[in-house]
């Protein structure tokens, strides 16, 4: 750090992305993408689009957001496209918080939010989940500032029904309710389609993962009309040319082939439950995961060992060494045979270190 780095933000800590070593060739269960490449009719728009990098995209991305108009049932005004949905959190980071409005967050959750809470130098709440892991909604009611819930939850995987998010966003009034959908396309309820009834509820959507784009950087913000012209402030007082042009033609791609998007998701749900099922007859626990990834213990082995131990052998998991958290290691799902040499590596360190 140098000593010109602003004293405002010196104490803060950055978020650790999941690690991406080139050492040698892992089974890679540790950032939470899609084992299955873009759609072909996505990288034939990606490549098409490339002659014109010479010019700056549309600002209002119109192509990409008339396609995700059909797609989700809104109108065209309730979208805006983002760097990735950390983007548009950022934003709602920017315009519904400040000294007098705090974040509000289940205190085992995605990490980025104590991070943009920080940056942004407005004040959090960080409220415990229960014993289970599992967020008790009525914490929620009235919070007294913007509330961001990941559904499903991260690290967890475990997802709130529609119904408890909508009395969530009911009970705040008053409050702008923020609901990350990274991963809602592995089994969970979208809260889409309660923009319409609901002027305080923004959602965020990414196609990091089941859209197999996580190196284009595609994310979504979807709210009522006058939400998403907040955003839009934010968005032209920061980047305009947010998304490139191949991003964005990659993003129209993706939208269009909806029957390899809906055949992915189908073989990830598949493949987690099939390494649930194998993860319980070892002896693991393993949380009730409706994401593309679960998060698993072993009564007699740290979760540091584990991951350490995988990563020995060539498989590469997600540990986070904190309260509550450092019993477990994260898994991301993976193509079948990815999950069943996992489970086969798994079975080999139980043998040698129980």
């Amino acid at each position: 750090m140098s000593e010109y780095f602003s004293k405002r933000l010196k104490d803060i800590m950055p978020y650790t992305a999941g690690e991406q070593p080139q050492d040698k060739k892992y089974i890679k269960l540790n950032t939470n993408e899609s084992p299955f490449p873009p759609s072909p009719f996505s990288l034939r728009l990606c490549r098409e689009s490339a002659g014109d990098m010479l010019l700056y995209p549309d600002p209002e991305y119109n192509s990409l957001v008339k396609v995700a108009a059909q797609t989700w049932g809104v109108n065209e005004e309730n979208l805006l496209f983002t760097n990735g949905s950390d983007e548009a959190l950022n934003f709602a980071f920017i315009a519904y918080c400040d000294k007098d409005t705090p974040a509000v967050f289940p205190d085992i959750t995605y990490g980025f939010y104590p991070v943009f809470a920080a940056i942004n130098c407005v004040p959090k709440k960080e409220i415990p989940l229960k014993e289970d892991y599992t967020i008790d909604i009525k914490d929620y009611f009235n919070a007294g500032g913007t509330v961001f819930i990941a559904n499903p939850n991260a690290p967890t995987g475990i997802a709130l029904k529609k119904a408890e998010i909508e009395e969530i966003v009911a009970n705040n009034p008053d409050n702008i309710v923020v609901i990350d959908e990274a991963y809602v396309d592995f089994g969970a309820e979208s809260c889409v389609g309660l923009i319409d009834k609901y002027d305080n509820l923004i959602v965020t959507q990414t196609f990091s993962k089941s859209r197999s784009l996580a190196g284009a950087r595609v994310g979504v913000a979807i709210a009522s009309a006058a939400l998403i012209g907040d955003l839009k402030t934010v968005k032209y007082s920061t980047n305009p040319y947010n998304l490139s042009r191949t991003s964005a033609a990659a993003g129209i791609g993706a939208l269009l082939d909806e029957e390899y998007f809906n055949d992915n998701c189908e073989k990830i749900i598949e493949a987690r439950e099939f390494f649930v099922k194998k993860l319980v007859g070892l002896g693991f626990s393993v949380l009730p995961s409706k994401a593309n990834f679960v998060f698993a213990k072993y009564k007699d082995i740290c979760g540091e060992k584990l991951y350490s131990e995988l990563k020995n052998r060539g498989v590469l998991v997600r540990f986070f060494n904190k309260p509550r958290l450092k019993d477990f290691i994260r898994i991301t799902i993976g193509t079948k045979s990815d999950m069943e040499k996992t489970v086969e590596t798994v079975s080999e360190i139980l043998k040698v270190i129980k």
